[in-house]
C-alpha cells in the first residue's frame, strides 16, 4: 500500500522555513527601499541647497553681480542648451526629489503608526529636538517653497512691483517686509534642523555610518545645517541693517 505524500511549500535552503514574503516585494515597497528613496532625495536637496546659499551670498557684492548671477541661471548650458532649459531641467529634478522625499517619509510615517499605534507614555530622553520636529519641520520647509516660488519666481506674492530680470531688488523689496524676514527667518531655522538630522540619518541608511564614523558624522551635520542657516539668513539681516539696500 502506498503511503500518501503530504505537499508542503518549499523551505529555504538550510534553515527548513518557508521563503519569506518579503523577498518577492520589490525595492519600493520594502522600508529599507523607501528608506533609500528618502536618503537619495534628501542628499539631491542638500547639495541644492548649498548650490543656492553661495548663489544667495553673491548679494553682499552689489547688484550687478547678483543680477548677473540670475541671468546666468537662465542661460546656463548655451549655446547648447536654450534659454531656460538648463534651468527647468533642475526645477524637475528638485520637483522629483521633493515628492520622492515627501512621499517616502508619509509612507514610512503611516507604515510605523500602524506597527505603533499606542504611542509612548515617555519620550526617550536623549532624542534630540531636530528629531522630535522632522515632520513639522518637513511641513514648514514646504510651505515655505510654495511662499517662496510665489515670491521671488513668479512674482504672484511679491510685496513690491516684482521687476523681471532685476532680482537683487526683489530680494530688497521682500526683506524689507517684517512678515518676510519672518517667514524667511522660521523656514532657514527648520531648514538648518532638517538637514542636521537627515544628513546623519541618510549616512545610516546608505551604510555610510558606523561606531566609528558617528562623532565625525554629526559634527559634519552639525556644521551643515549651521553654515546653511546661517548663510541663508545672513541675507534677510543684512537688508534689515541695511548692509544690503
Amino acid at each position: 500500500m502506498a503511503l500518501a505524500t503530504k505537499t508542503t511549500a518549499p523551505a529555504d535552503r538550510g534553515t527548513g522555513r518557508p521563503p519569506s514574503p518579503k523577498r518577492s516585494r520589490g525595492f519600493w515597497a520594502s522600508t529599507i527601499g523607501k528608506k533609500t528613496v528618502m536618503a537619495v532625495s534628501g542628499l539631491l536637496m542638500l547639495g541644492y541647497l548649498v548650490a543656492h546659499v553661495m548663489g544667495n551670498l553673491k548679494v553682499f557684492f552689489g547688484p550687478e553681480e547678483f543680477n548677473a548671477y540670475g541671468h546666468w541661471l537662465r542661460t546656463m548650458g548655451a549655446p547648447v542648451l536654450h534659454h531656460s532649459w538648463a534651468l527647468w531641467l533642475v526645477r524637475i529634478v528638485l520637483v522629483a526629489a521633493v515628492v520622492a522625499h515627501a512621499v517616502s517619509a508619509f509612507q514610512l510615517s503611516r507604515r510605523d503608526i500602524k506597527a505603533r499605534p499606542t504611542a509612548y507614555v515617555h519620550r526617550r530622553r536623549r532624542s534630540t529636538y531636530a528629531t522630535r520636529t522632522m515632520r513639522w519641520g518637513g511641513v514648514i520647509v514646504a510651505l515655505f517653497i510654495v511662499w517662496h516660488i510665489l515670491d521671488l519666481t513668479t512674482g504672484t506674492a511679491h510685496p513690491g512691483g516684482f521687476q523681471e530680470g532685476h532680482p537683487y531688488q526683489n530680494v530688497v523689496d521682500t526683506f524689507s517686509t517684517w512678515y518676510g524676514n519672518l517667514v524667511y527667518i522660521v523656514a532657514m531655522i527648520a531648514v538648518g534642523l532638517h538637514v542636521r538630522h537627515g544628513f546623519w540619518s541618510a549616512a545610516q541608511t546608505l551604510g555610510v555610518g558606523d561606531a566609528r564614523r558617528e562623532r565625525v558624522l554629526k559634527i559634519l551635520a552639525n556644521g551643515l545645517a549651521l553654515a546653511l542657516t546661517a548663510g541663508f539668513v545672513s541675507v534677510p539681516v543684512a537688508v534689515m541693517t541695511g548692509v544690503v539696500s
